[in-house]
C-alpha cells in the first residue's frame, strides 16, 4: 500500500509543477495576445494546481495507519479528495462559461497569431500529463487521481477549443473576434458531463456503494477455493481509499470443531489478503452446513 501511495503522490506533485508553469505561460500569452479564451484557460490551470494539491493531501492522509479515533484507517480521505476535485472541475467549467459569454458580448481585438504556438505546446503536454496521471490512478485504484487526470484532460480540451477558435478568428478576420470564446464555451459542456460522472463515483465511495460485480465474483471464487469451504453464503465489499474491505460468510462442515472452523476462517482471510484483488481488510463469518450437521440431542 505504501508503494501505491508513493506513486500517487509523485503523480500529483508532477501535476502541480507542470500546471504552475503552464498557468503563468497561458495567462501571459493570453494577456499580451488578446486571447481571452487563453486567459480563461490559464485560470483553469491554476484550479488544476489546487486540485492536484488536494489529491496530494488526500493521499497523504489516506496513507496514515489506523489509530484509536480511526480504527478502520484513513482511506476515506482519498474519496473526499476525489469529491472536492470533482466539484472544483464543475466550478471551473461554470467560471469559464461565464467568462466566455461575457467576452462574446463584449467587442474586442482579434487574438494574435503567436498564441497558436503556445497552444500547440500546451495541448499535447496536457494530454500526456492527463494520460500519465490517469494510468497511475487506475494502477493503484485511486479515484482522486483519476478525477485529477480528468482535470488535465479538460484543460487540454479547453486549450484545443481555444486553438480552433483563435484559428477561426484569424482566418475569418473582422466579425470573428469572439470565435475563441465560442470554442471555450463549447468545451465547458464536455467538462461538466465528465465532472458529474466523477462526482457520482466519489459519492458512491463515500456512501459505501457496491463494488462492480466482477470484483465480487473474484472475491467469492478466491474464498471458495480454500480447503474446507463448502460454499459462500454472502459477501459485502466496500472501497476504502485505494483498497477494499471485505465482510464474507463462508459455509463449512457443521460438525467440525470451533478450532477447525477458526483455522479455516484464517485461511480464507490470508488467501484474500494475498490475492491480486487489492484487499486490505477481511472479516470472515463461519456458518455451519445445516444440510449435514448432526442435530443437537
Amino acid at each position: 500500500m505504501a508503494t501505491s501511495i508513493q506513486s500517487g503522490l509523485k503523480a500529483a506533485l508532477l501535476g502541480i509543477c507542470i500546471n504552475a508553469a503552464l498557468a503563468i505561460i497561458k495567462i501571459a500569452a493570453g494577456y499580451f495576445g488578446n486571447a481571452y479564451a487563453l486567459i480563461a484557460d490559464g485560470i483553469e490551470s491554476t484550479a488544476d494546481i489546487l486540485s492536484s494539491l488536494i489529491v496530494w493531501v488526500g493521499l497523504s492522509i489516506a496513507n496514515k495507519p489506523a489509530d484509536t479515533d480511526h480504527p478502520y484507517g484513513h482511506g476515506k480521505a482519498e474519496s473526499i479528495a476525489s469529491l472536492i476535485v470533482s466539484l472544483m472541475l464543475l466550478g471551473a467549467a461554470i467560471l469559464i462559461a461565464e467568462q466566455s459569454v461575457k467576452e462574446i458580448r463584449t467587442p474586442h481585438h482579434a487574438p494574435k497569431p503567436f498564441t497558436l504556438v503556445v497552444l500547440l505546446v500546451v495541448v499535447p503536454l496536457k494530454l500526456w500529463l492527463g494520460k500519465k496521471v490517469e494510468s497511475t490512478g487506475k494502477d493503484i485504484g485511486s479515484n482522486a487521481l483519476q478525477a485529477d487526470a480528468l482535470h488535465h484532460h479538460s484543460d487540454a480540451l479547453t486549450s484545443a477549443a481555444a486553438f480552433v477558435g483563435i484559428s477561426i478568428a484569424l482566418i475569418g478576420g473582422p466579425g470573428y473576434e469572439s470565435a475563441d470564446d465560442w470554442g471555450a464555451l463549447a468545451a465547458c459542456g464536455v467538462i461538466v458531463w465528465n465532472a458529474l460522472r466523477l462526482l457520482k463515483t466519489a459519492v458512491d465511495d463515500i456512501m459505501d456503494a457496491a463494488v462492480p460485480h466482477e470484483t465480487v465474483r473474484r472475491v467469492r471464487e478466491t474464498a471458495a477455493k480454500v480447503e474446507g469451504v463448502r460454499a459462500i453464503e454472502k459477501s459485502r465489499i466496500r472501497k476504502v481509499g485505494l483498497h477494499l474491505a471485505v465482510d464474507i460468510h463462508v459455509i463449512v462442515d457443521g460438525n467440525m470443531s470451533v478450532r477447525d472452523g477458526h483455522r479455516i476462517a484464517h485461511m480464507v482471510k490470508d488467501r484474500l489478503l494475498t490475492s491480486q484483488i487489492g484487499i486490505s481488510d477481511v472479516t470472515v463469518h463461519i456458518e455451519p452446513d445445516e444440510a449435514e450437521s448432526t442435530p443437537p440431542r
